[in-house]
């Protein structure tokens, strides 16, 4: 009997460790194209204070409009991980939302009874379109890991409503509300949620225990107390820099949980810079799609309402639990509304615990009525599985559609096009120069993407490991005629506006500031007869530096023609001489040289000539 017991219990285990599996690989797939490579803004901000203060003063902000200990903790530990590979970012936001994932399969199963409604569910939540915020940047970490702990929340007093887990359960939770309140502040609007879950579980003639009843007051307190002594305000800061107690409207705020609402069944109820494409510009398939999709989980609803009505002795546990359900996705609604707007990467939580509270539905859903013997009994069961999957499995065709097609316009979101200009800008950069690219200058030409100073200063140190990349700086310039001859310490970007990112055009603009004709090369040797086209400067003078590292042996002349007219013969007495070539401001000249002399003992020769002198060639 216990080897069958620990068969049918490894069974199980190989089943989970499967189902999880599938949903990495899932997750991997629908997030394919999503990349990190440059980081800027809040990104790039959050890295600098990683980088320049010390472990308390990153974690511990004090007089900071946020207090957030245990997500910078988090980001700390992140953050070290990564060291100078911000490629490794997406990647590992994608593991961080498997395991909240595999927490929805878990939760899921438990509550549905079936494996394939948990995994469905688990699916949905990393199919929706709200995820975008928490793979593609790095704070996206914070959302994720306030994701998980408000589900912990919900989970924990799940199992204290029915009875299922002891005390340590709620106090567990009460714990979980202290720490969530450090990782993102929304969430202490979960207060009521404990309580409410306290009066739910509370049976007839049950001796009053205090200190359950006291815990979450005890937690609401600490959280309050630090964040009074740390940024000396109990009240949450609102997004883009506002104060919630300046901007606050109930109207404003019944709207955008409203909005939020519509957000949940499918409804791109904001504006387009938030959600890609508003409900109102969506195509009329998409639209058809969401409205299917809400006439199965209006029939699952009404389905699920008649199973209540009938199971009269179950009807309180089903009502505790729907007030449960709804309570929590109505107070994580209600904290996204309170500010000067709506980002769907806020309504991510309570779209999860309505997959739940479907999953909860599908449970009831799946029970037989009174069917006299066990094996009616256990067929019933079986049956209902089978259909309420099949329906959750049609829940499922109907949104992919809907959640795909809404994934491909994150470009239009707010932050979307300076993650892909700061990606680009990488792959221009660092990628195709690697490290060489530290100490050089990189002019880019034009301003548009309105790049600030912060970042121009900061973001080439992400990739060193010494996060110094000392000399490198960046320079904006109108034109490619601001900038002399092309050196090695030079880059030279253009923005391509069109496909928001740069493009290196460093070649174009050394092939056309100093035209290689024969008999010259990019590291300044240069063959006994050479020609080259010299673009001049704002002044017209062409100056040029001739380093001869062989020995002198007397009569050696470097004889130079300008457009085809003697413009210098110089006889060379000195290892190191100079010449000008006066021109007009900004014209290219033909210059032509010839040394009677060349390199005596050379090891090298690249053209049919022998190398002679190096040339420096200035043109400012």
């Amino acid at each position: 009997m216990d080897s069958k017991m620990s068969l049918e219990q490894k069974n199980k285990w190989k089943n989970d460790v499967i189902a999880v599996l599938l949903l990495g690989i899932f997750a991997f797939f629908i997030n394919r194209g999503i990349e990190i490579k440059g980081l800027y803004m809040d990104d790039l901000y959050l890295w600098s204070c990683y980088g320049e203060q010390s472990f308390l003063e990153f974690n511990f902000p004090i007089g900071s409009t946020r207090f957030r200990f245990l997500y910078y903790l988090m980001a700390w530990l992140e953050l070290a991980l990564v060291g100078n590979h911000a490629g490794w970012f997406v990647p590992i936001n994608i593991v961080l939302n498997i395991f909240v994932a595999a927490q929805v399969y878990w939760f899921g199963t438990k509550l549905s009874g079936s494996r394939g409604s948990g995994f469905l569910a688990g699916i949905l939540y990393l199919l929706s379109r709200m995820s975008y915020y928490q793979i593609s940047q790095v704070y996206g970490l914070m959302e994720t890991a306030a994701t998980a702990m408000a589900l912990g929340i919900l989970i924990l007093l799940y199992f204290q409503v029915n009875g299922k887990g002891k005390d340590k359960g709620f106090y567990s939770a009460c714990a979980l509300y202290f720490a969530i309140c450090f990782v993102h502040e929304r969430y202490l609007a979960l207060l009521p949620l404990l309580y409410l879950a306290l009066l739910l579980s509370h049976k007839k003639g049950q001796k009053f225990n205090w200190k359950k009843w006291a815990a979450p007051a005890v937690s609401f307190g600490a959280v309050m107390g630090i964040r009074r002594l740390a940024i000396g305000s109990v009240l949450p800061a609102g997004t883009g820099g506002t104060q919630v107690a300046d901007t606050f409207s109930i109207k404003e705020a019944v709207w955008y949980a409203l909005c939020q609402v519509g957000y949940v069944f499918g409804c791109n109820a904001g504006p387009e810079h938030l959600n890609g494409m508003s409900w109102q510009d969506s195509p009329r398939w998409i639209k058809l799609f969401v409205i299917l999709s809400n006439l199965v989980l209006l029939a699952l609803v009404l389905a699920f309402l008649v199973k209540m009505i009938r199971t009269r002795k179950q009807f309180p546990v089903y009502l505790k639990n729907i007030l449960l359900f709804l309570t929590f996705i109505a107070l994580c609604i209600g904290a996204s509304s309170v500010t000067v707007r709506v980002e769907m990467r806020w309504v991510y939580v309570s779209y999860t615990a309505a997959l739940l509270f479907l999953c909860y539905m599908l449970g009831v859903l799946r029970e037989p009525g009174e069917c006299g013997e066990e094996r009616r009994h256990n067929s019933q069961r079986i049956f209902n599985t089978a259909v309420c999957t099949g329906i959750f499995f049609l829940y499922f065709l109907l949104t992919l559609p809907a959640e795909d097609f809404y994934r491909g316009k994150y470009p239009n979101l707010y932050f979307w096009p300076n993650q892909l200009r700061y990606n680009s800008l990488a792959e221009e950069t660092y990628e195709r120069y690697g490290d060489d690219i530290f100490g050089k200058t990189i002019y880019i030409i034009g301003n548009t993407y309105q790049m600030s100073e912060f970042t121009a200063d900061t973001f080439f140190k992400v990739f060193d490991k010494e996060r110094k990349a000392e000399g490198t700086r960046i320079e904006f310039i109108d034109s490619i005629l601001e900038v002399g001859q092309v050196t090695e310490n030079m880059v030279i970007l253009r923005e391509d506006p069109k496909h928001n990112g740069f493009r290196d055009i460093t070649e174009m603009v050394q092939s056309l500031k100093c035209e290689i004709i024969t008999g010259y090369y990019r590291d300044g040797w240069m063959d006994e007869h050479a020609k080259i086209r010299v673009m001049a400067g704002a002044e017209g003078t062409i100056c040029l530096k001739f380093m001869f590292p062989g020995i002198l042996n007397g009569g050696e002349i470097t004889t130079i023609y300008a457009d085809g007219k003697l413009a210098a013969e110089l006889p060379v007495t000195e290892s190191i001489y100079y010449q000008k070539i006066e021109a007009e401001p900004y014209q290219i000249v033909e210059l032509e040289f010839q040394h009677n002399f060349h390199m005596q003992n050379a090891q090298e020769k690249r053209g049919e000539d022998r190398l002679a002198v190096i040339v420096e060639i200035e043109a400012d």
